[in-house]
């Protein structure tokens, strides 16, 4: 995406810089970065995939700069009581339970005693295909770090389909997420993720229904949108940055996991879901007034903005976003060579 290239380009004058820098110059801030691999040394799909030696160079630069590796849920407990995050937490996630997770990511990651969340897809690995993890090497897994969570029955997509009542819908995600989560205690244990019990949507898609029956079944939502987690965070829309070959560079690497999040005290609307009004309108208030914040949309065009106070301002783009998805990435400068950031996904039905 070239909105990604913009923002790197803007930040990696100053961030290069850091690498000289000290480590101890990172200030104490309440908040966490999740990251999202899918598949390990598998270049039969770029955008999913991670090559080894950009992985290994993630990993190399985490031990290195002391940064604090958490499991997801150890994160989710801090937010849900309140608790201040340590400065420089990190989270590795895995969605999809491919077979390259088991022979390539887990002996890396397990020699580094590094903790890790993997989300599952139940049906493809009681599919036994060769191309997912089997049951079995998830259990060896768990006695070394890591710990599994929900990403649906099927995989399929949450959203309503034209053809599906209200009724038929809410029967059938609930079905996807319930009877994901009966499989996964079933086969690895009854108290796994349980406590939170942790969600990762299909595709990354949801909306205001979804994030409410989450809510209802008392799940976290987890996304596939960029940004960074703090006690503000919204935990039916937990974001990650997604990484892939692209995008995987350690440079890219290096600004991602420094980034913080935008100070934004409430926003609207939270639905990504765009029916009629396109392009759409974003209402951020921040927390304090800022200076150099600049939004882009996926493709790289610059979002207009209009400042209401010196603390609230809409956000929309010039022209409709093309389907399926866009997002609206907002940054600005921060102290000690870092950015904050924020994304937003839309969703165009």
């Amino acid at each position: 995406m070239r909105i990604i290239l913009i923002i790197y380009v803007l930040m990696a004058k100053t961030l290069l810089f850091a690498e000289i820098k000290s480590q101890q110059q990172i200030q104490e801030v309440d908040s966490a970065v999740i990251f999202m691999y899918h598949r390990f040394g598998n270049d039969r799909y770029p955008s999913t995939n991670i090559t080894i030696e950009q992985f290994e160079k993630h990993l190399e630069y985490i031990e290195k700069n002391n940064f604090n590796i958490w499991p997801l849920s150890k994160i989710i407990h801090y937010i849900k009581d309140g608790k201040k995050l340590p400065s420089k937490t990190v989270a590795l996630t895995i969605d999809d339970a491919y077979i390259s997770t088991y022979t390539e990511a887990y002996p890396r990651l397990k020699k580094k005693n590094f903790p890790f969340t993997v989300f599952i897809s139940t049906n493809a690995v009681e599919s036994s295909s060769k191309n997912y993890m089997h049951w079995g090497e998830m259990r060896e897994m768990s006695k070394s770090g890591a710990e599994f969570a929900n990403h649906s029955l099927t995989h399929a997509y949450l959203l309503p389909s034209n053809s599906e009542t209200k009724e038929e819908w809410e029967k059938r995600i609930k079905n996807e997420i319930e009877g994901a989560q009966k499989i996964l205690q079933n086969k690895l244990g009854e108290s796994i993720n349980e406590n939170p019990k942790l969600f990762s949507y299909p595709f990354g898609e949801y909306d205001e229904n979804v994030m409410k029956v989450l809510k209802e079944l008392d799940y976290i939502g987890v996304t596939q949108t960029s940004g960074v987690v703090d006690s503000n965070t919204n935990l039916r829309t937990i974001p990650r940055f997604a990484m892939s070959e692209a995008y995987g560079d350690i440079e890219d690497f290096i600004l991602k996991i420094n980034t913080l999040p935008l100070p934004i005290e409430s926003l609207s609307p939270i639905s990504p879901l765009i029916t009629l009004n396109n392009p759409p309108l974003l209402k951020l208030k921040l927390k304090r007034a800022m200076d150099n914040i600049e939004c882009y949309t996926s493709a790289g065009d610059k979002i207009d903005m209009k400042w209401m106070s010196d603390t609230e301002v809409h956000v929309q783009a010039k022209y409709p976003l093309k389907s399926p998805r866009d997002r609206y990435t907002c940054t600005a400068p921060a102290k000690n060579y870092r950015w904050y950031w924020h994304s937003k996904l839309w969703i165009i039905k």
